[in-house]
């Protein structure tokens, strides 16, 4: 695959042309291109739209972390400093973010802060929650005691690595008061907040203080039977959402 620098990092892109407004996908704290499977080629091939798709610095074949820990703040310099430099590297303007998890909240900072044609969070995170915290703890023992590093080898190049980038950040003490609510307001384009019921990493209040905060036109998904992936849980209902969703887009 193309990389693409931003932000001083190297960064591995997958691009299908299409029209303009263009999609950008963002994965999730321990996603990548790849773990994305099918479902950006599927929803571009039903928008006809431009569609980019990155490794996070860190994640997946992008350049590995050279720190020795992102810290707390590494969404907010995502949203505020890569997010910006690779979509003026792409000559993209107001595009349509569809971010997961922790590239959900990214997307939303970034919509807080710049102009957007439209906005799709899937299980995204705008306040910490402790049940949130205990998932966190648990898989990171289960990534200490089973074969998870090996199984993440096939998605990142360095798996401890990019796993420890998330864990330790998540569980850093001075993570327990993040809160991204006050970018909510901020954000005036149309949203679509989709989550699963049973998802381990959030419960329906972080959907429900984006729906109550957001000064755009909010449409809300509430999945049953769906857990942290609405993308790889429930493909069907999520792809026919964010199609329509982003085809009902005005001036899209």
């Amino acid at each position: 695959m193309p990389r693409i620098s931003a932000a001083g990092r190297s960064l591995e892109v997958l691009e299908i042309a299409g029209a303009e407004p263009a999609l950008v996908f963002l994965h999730e704290g321990l996603g990548s291109i790849r773990l994305w499977r099918d479902f950006p080629a599927r929803v571009a091939a039903a928008t006809g739209r431009r569609t980019v798709v990155y490794d996070r610095y860190g994640y997946g074949s992008s350049e590995v972390l050279k720190e020795k820990k992102a810290g707390p703040k590494f969404m907010h310099d995502e949203a505020l400093r890569a997010l910006p430099e690779l979509l003026k590297a792409f000559k993209i303007e107001r595009p349509i973010l569809i971010g997961h998890s922790d590239g959900a909240s990214i997307s939303l900072i970034y919509a807080g802060t710049h102009p957007l044609t439209g906005l799709v969070v899937l299980a995204p995170h705008v306040f910490i929650e402790q049940s949130n915290l205990a998932s966190i703890r648990k898989i990171r023992a289960t990534f200490e005691t089973t074969d998870l590093p090996q199984r993440f080898a096939k998605y990142h190049t360095d798996s401890r690595k990019t796993f420890y980038l998330w864990n330790d950040a998540w569980l850093d003490p001075a993570f327990e008061q993040w809160s991204i609510e006050e970018y909510l307001p901020r954000i005036r384009c149309p949203v679509l907040a989709i989550q699963g019921e049973n998802d381990e990493y959030g419960t329906m209040a972080q959907l429900d203080a984006i729906g109550r905060q957001v000064r755009g036109p909010c449409e809300l998904l509430k999945l049953r039977d769906c857990g942290h992936s609405p993308h790889r849980d429930r493909p069907e209902e999520t792809l026919k959402a964010v199609v329509d969703f982003v085809s009902g887009l005005k001036n899209a």
